[in-house]
């Protein structure tokens, strides 16, 4: 098969705006983007990973479709736009797919418009329904670069935008398309934070993964966005695995089968063993049943163990834009013009849960290896047993 690249890549989280503000903070294992709101659950103020500050508004040929979600995914856009503008030139317009991830969409707009209806009996004008709607994400990132090649929205709850990587490399493979923009956005609202305390999976502080003493996660926001070509590039896409347990609605399946598979199948997709990954990013989300299951299927596929940290205690989790997110903290940290030398760190209170397998949790701080080639993994794993593992690597090709 010929191998794939990620030739562009842009992203906006908790951790900053810009590949070179993000690739400093996510080194530093900083939390400035974890902020305390008292606004999104009735009578309790939590923590929250946000994006502060303004977002430009789309032009015209996408303002129809404008929401803070599609904002979001515009400000990672604007990171590539040149890239998937080169590629437009070469391949032609309809030869670039757009293939993104989401799960909250323009909620918190369709909420403000309800509350506003409620107390004045008139809908605000600026509104639509269509701003909701979950596959808005793709068209109007299709809209706001001019493409006009296949373009869809996948919605898997947290496992969302790292599916794209797989859908975009079948429609490539399959002679679609030349290139795809992927990636994904996920912007806060109170539906899915009120959600989330109904399941008593948000945390009383800030997120604590791993730890004996973790009690939920932080809800967080984010978009990244990147071009998928076959032309090289430093960070090449090297494999994927997607497994679909269906344990539960919510809960993942206690010994972390299609966890394990789905980090194997990866593996197998980029003919690697587990010896040949130098990090992994841990899904991570600081709940106890997520982390016991984890932990165990790490343990499966690593016997001997692997460097890996949960980026979440830095960001919380920004759900359907998590997946795509934390790909790109695997860009940043393997491409030469942002990769700080150093693994991303693993925050927590360092006091281990004993009922669970050990885990080479990265310090701050820590080195990566010093050598030509290496492969990361991410993992991302959604309601209903949605499971991904991504590969990324460099000097494979």
């Amino acid at each position: 098969m010929t191998p794939l690249f990620l030739n562009a890549c842009g992203i906006v989280s908790p951790l900053g705006r810009g590949r070179r503000a993000t690739a400093a903070a996510l080194a530093a294992g900083r939390r400035d983007g974890l902020v305390l709101r008292n606004d999104l659950l009735p009578g309790r103020t939590i923590s929250i990973g946000a994006v502060i500050g303004h977002l430009p508004p789309p032009s015209d040929r996408a303002a129809s479709l404008d929401c803070r979600n599609n904002r979001l995914m515009l400000l990672a856009l604007s990171e590539i736009a040149a890239e998937v503008e080169a590629a437009a030139a070469l391949y032609g317009r309809d030869r670039v797919a757009v293939v993104l991830g989401t799960s909250t969409s323009g909620i918190a707009e369709g909420e403000a418009a309800l509350i506003q209806f409620r107390q004045t009996g008139v809908w605000p004008p600026s509104y639509h329904y269509r701003q909701q709607e979950t596959g808005s994400l793709a068209e109007f990132a299709a809209r706001a670069l001019d493409l006009t090649g296949p373009a869809y929205t996948v919605a898997t709850a947290c496992s969302s935008s790292a599916k794209v990587f797989a859908s975009a490399r079948r429609l490539i493979r399959a002679g679609f398309a030349d290139a795809a923009v992927v990636g994904g956005a996920d912007t806060l609202c109170r539906m899915t934070v009120n959600g989330f305390d109904s399941l008593q999976a948000l945390s009383h502080g800030l997120a604590n993964p791993f730890s004996l003493n973790r009690d939920g996660i932080n809800i967080g926001e984010g978009a990244s966005a990147f071009l998928m070509t076959r032309t090289p590039a430093p960070v090449e896409f090297l494999g994927v695995g997607e497994t679909s347990d269906a344990h539960h609605p919510t809960a993942p399946d206690p010994d972390g089968t299609g966890a394990r598979l789905s980090m194997q199948q990866a593996l197998d997709d980029a003919g690697l063993t587990p010896g040949e990954i130098d990090y992994v990013n841990l899904h991570g989300t600081a709940t106890p049943l997520n982390d016991a299951m984890e932990s165990k299927a790490i343990d499966g596929v690593f016997p001997v163990g692997v460097p890996c940290s949960s980026t979440k205690g830095m960001t919380g989790h920004m759900l359907g834009g998590t997946g795509g997110c934390e790909a790109a903290f695997l860009w940043l940290t393997l491409h030469p013009a942002t990769s700080t030398g150093l693994l991303p760190p693993h925050l927590w209170d360092g006091v281990a849960d004993t009922a669970l397998p050990a885990l080479d949790l990265v310090g701050s701080g820590r080195s990566m290896p010093d050598r030509p080639r290496l492969a990361m993994l991410s993992n991302s794993f959604g309601f209903g047993g949605s499971n991904v593992s991504l590969v990324l690597g460099r000097g494979w090709a």
